[in-house]
């Protein structure tokens, strides 16, 4: 809520500066151009208005007819607003640094002054371009060694496939979807998980999400936990349903004991746990701790991992964040949207004992791009410490 308020007074301080640049030139028009564009500049306000709305999941959801238009119309909205507000940014800093330059300079430096600055400008639009066009399906492989201790020579070299935050939707094409399970099946893993995120909003084609994720071969199976976009969409137990059918167990605060050889693994799940509640985080997951074996939790939430750690769990699989999605890289810091509620970005954490692996997943939210945090296959192997 505190990020979204944030980024809402700024798009809007933002726009407000734009539509005060744009009314210097139409109050040198007359008559009825003045007019036009007085109202074209409303008519444009509300547009942006009811897009930005719509780029919330929790919105569109509501909606019952339309969804993927209106997915559609929040993400052009939500481009516009942030290349927009970078674009205003980067003028405001390069104004006073050309006047002053544009003053001692030669006609010819003058132009090439001007060049690099309306450059600069053009950047945000082309690494949103470039996000959306390329990044944003560039699927990688991630190979992540996992040393844990105590792990028994049974499970040491268990391969294990993690999918996550696909939002198969107006985005992300069953066809690209497609392509993520052909490089996954090539990875042969001994169990696969995927934790949550199967769709975005309602209406979005949960079923071929699920008929795709039925593709995964395993010696295990594959097994699953639920998003926060599946409980925006209401499809919580229509999912688990879907998925049941399709071989996909969705475990929903239960637990699965699997053997490999004479050792256990603990395979347990929850639904999402909200960032609003923090105070219940894991309230009837302790209880699914099995004595003796390698606990493994599958949460969507990554930020629950302090009390999975406190509750004797060895292993938290997670998603959500997307690995920030869109992530600037400054004095060797990633600096991304996800930061600004949790410390589990993206990645392999340790507290103690217990280890945390956040994969940046599949699909996108809010805009259709992704800038330094491309699209990941995870592919952990457990070691023992």
């Amino acid at each position: 809520m505190i990020l979204d308020l944030l980024l809402a007074v700024v798009f809007l301080a933002a726009q407000w500066r734009i539509a005060l640049l744009v009314l210097r030139r139409v109050r040198r028009l007359i008559g009825w151009h003045r007019a036009a564009a007085l109202i074209a500049m409303t008519l444009f306000g509300d547009m942006v208005a009811v897009g930005y709305a719509c780029s919330y999941s929790e919105v569109t959801s509501q909606l019952r007819v339309g969804q993927n238009m209106a997915a559609i119309w929040g993400a052009v909205t939500l481009c516009y607003l942030l290349t927009s507000t970078a674009g205003l940014l980067v003028f405001a800093v390069l104004r006073p640094i050309r006047k002053r330059l544009n003053a001692d300079a030669d006609p010819g430096r003058r132009r090439a002054l001007n060049f690099a600055g309306n450059a600069l400008m053009a950047a945000p639009f082309a690494a949103v371009a470039y996000g959306a066009l390329v990044q944003r399906t560039n699927f990688t492989v991630e190979e992540i060694d996992v040393p844990l201790a105590g792990l028994p020579a049974d499970l040491d070299g268990l391969r294990v496939l993690q999918l996550s935050d696909i939002h198969l939707g107006a985005f992300l094409s069953e066809r690209e979807l497609a392509r993520v399970i052909d490089a996954s099946r090539e990875l042969r893993p001994h169990i696969a998980l995927a934790t949550g995120d199967f769709i975005s909003t309602f209406g979005d084609p949960l079923e071929a999400c699920i008929r795709q994720l039925a593709r995964v071969k395993a010696d295990a199976g594959m097994w699953g936990c639920l998003g926060n976009h599946e409980r925006y969409a209401g499809v919580e137990n229509r999912a688990t349903e879907l998925a049941a059918r399709a071989g996909i167990p969705i475990l929903r605060g239960e637990s699965r004991q699997l053997r490999f050889g004479n050792s256990v693994l603990n395979v347990v799940g929850v639904d999402y746990q909200s960032l609003s509640r923090k105070e219940e985080y894991l309230t009837e997951a302790e209880r699914l701790v099995y004595p003796g074996a390698v606990n493994l939790l599958l949460s969507h939430n990554p930020d629950v991992f302090p009390v999975a750690a406190g509750q004797g769990y060895n292993l938290m699989l997670a998603g959500h964040t997307h690995g920030g999605q869109v992530t600037v890289e400054i004095l060797h810091q990633g600096i991304n949207p996800a930061r600004f509620f949790t410390p589990y970005v993206k990645g392999l954490y340790r507290l103690g004992a217990a280890a945390n692996y956040v994969t940046r997943g599949i699909g996108t939210i809010g805009i259709p791009a992704r800038i330094g945090a491309p699209p990941e296959i995870t592919l952990l192997r457990l070691r023992k410490a």
